[in-house]
């Protein structure tokens, strides 16, 4: 429990108001809140720079709070059940404040943690939380936490970065509001019918289950793997160069066949985040407009290569077609499943956060090197609970010279044992792959032996 030592009210004011529909990167996020039954904090504790006032912090929060709308954005539930965005042209902001007894980094993370674990009010608060931490009368960490609702994690770091440059041209891109009316348009009807015929089509060949059913539900329910991998990092570099293709495509194509290889289905079926941001007036907007997509590859019987390309071909459509309405796209899933006869299962969410990794390959990366990184390999699990989580989701995140994967998952969804395979499996697709080694990097067919 932490008790707040002061507390700084300020006003704030900024361009745009109104209310509307979600847009489709808001409604995608609030559904997967509502799954979750949490509010995704995202955010963080930051060391201030010495000399660092209140004064200096109301600046760049009222600066932050007026040129974004998703930072004074909240949400109307409608009698019919529809949730809305309520966007406000101004209001009243609050900083707490609070005295660190001793250790301020250590009591900054713990005040972030508090932050997160307490509830949010969709309709009465702001959907971002600051607090101050001082000791002995200096301000030293500033303590951040929103909802995902405000952003993605492309925007976030848009956001930073205009903040640190006092950015004052027009704010860039289609703003929430005018996006939901841009998808309400009959340019935005005519892209989501297009993404929902695509869906359509797979879903009515999909396997049903696209991950063995759990031999082994534990309590608590929620467990969370992080296989640290320098091996993977170097591989994915050699495979990049060899082949000259994007990092996030042979990133791709190595889960997929991990995933066959492991989950023994096929096609694989992977539903990677797409952060959308490609589509005119979304590339540099501070909201949330990544998309679960769909992608569908058969790698059976292929060597790494010709997987490579069959998930290039593939992605073209899963990044064509992950812009859609969610609520729309719950339709059709519905649809297709009274039509087959059985449920679809869709959990396979795979998100690729890298950004250090995409752009800087750097040189260096030799097999021999890749090969004595095998043993710097560190796969540990440090969370188990049981609030809920999605059934699946695999995370890779940047960290210094290596590849981190994060699994989380529904251990009545997945077994234990069958995820920890499935992360090791990425790190031996990938260096069988670099090292050009068929008996190590082809998929077998469904008639061979694994």
């Amino acid at each position: 429990m932490f008790v707040m030592s002061d507390q700084v009210r300020f006003e704030f004011a900024g361009d745009g108001s109104g209310v509307d529909d979600l847009a489709w990167g808001q409604q995608e996020i609030w559904l997967a809140m509502v799954r979750q039954r949490s509010w995704i904090p995202i955010g963080g504790p930051s060391r201030l720079k010495p000399g660092t006032t209140l004064d200096d912090i109301v600046d760049d929060l009222r600066y932050t709070l007026g040129r974004y709308q998703s930072m004074r954005t909240r949400l109307r539930f409608d009698a019919d059940g529809r949730v809305r965005q309520e966007v406000s042209a101004g209001g009243e902001f609050t900083i707490e404040v609070y005295d660190a007894p001793d250790d301020a980094e250590t009591f900054a993370s713990a005040l972030f943690d508090w932050y997160r674990s307490g509830d949010l009010d969709h309709v009465k608060d702001w959907p971002v939380r600051v607090g101050v931490v001082r000791r002995h009368g200096e301000l030293t960490h500033q303590v951040t936490v929103a909802t995902h609702l405000v952003t993605d994690a492309l925007g976030g770091a848009i956001m930073m970065d205009e903040v640190t440059r006092r950015e004052s041209a027009p704010v860039a891109g289609l703003q929430p509001l005018e996006q939901a009316r841009r998808q309400r348009s009959p340019a935005g009807q005519r892209q989501n019918e297009a993404a929902l015929r695509y869906w359509r089509r797979q879903l009515r060949t999909v396997p049903a289950r696209t991950v063995p059913a759990s031999t082994d539900p534990c309590e608590p329910r929620y467990r969370e793997g992080l296989l640290h991998s320098p091996a993977m990092h170097l591989a994915l570099r050699i495979i990049v160069e060899r082949h000259g293709v994007d990092p996030a495509a042979a990133l791709l194509a190595v889960f997929a066949v991990a995933a066959a290889r492991v989950f023994g289905v096929e096609p694989v079926v992977i539903r990677p985040i797409v952060g959308n941001r490609f589509w005119p007036g979304l590339a540099d907007v501070v909201s949330p407009v990544n998309q679960a997509g769909l992608c569908v590859v058969d790698v059976a019987g292929a060597p790494f290569p010709e997987v490579l390309d069959r998930v290039r071909r593939a992605v073209m459509s899963t990044y064509k077609y992950a812009s859609f309405d969610p609520l729309r796209l719950a339709e059709v899933v519905a649809d297709v499943e009274r039509e087959r006869g059985e449920p679809i299962d869709l959990s396979v969410l795979f998100n690729d956060r890298r950004t250090g990794d995409r752009l800087d390959l750097g040189d260096g990366a030799t097999p021999e090197l890749m090969m004595e990184a095998l043993a710097r390999t560190r796969l540990d699990w440090p969370v188990a609970r049981d609030s809920p989580h999605e059934p699946l989701m695999v995370n890779v995140e940047d960290a210094v010279d290596a590849v981190q994967v994060r699994i989380v998952f529904d251990t009545h969804h997945l077994a234990p044992a069958v995820a920890e395979a499935c992360v090791l499996a990425m790190q031996q697709v990938a260096v069988g792959a670099a090292l050009s080694s068929p008996a190590v990097e082809r998929v077998p067919d469904a008639t061979e032996e694994a």
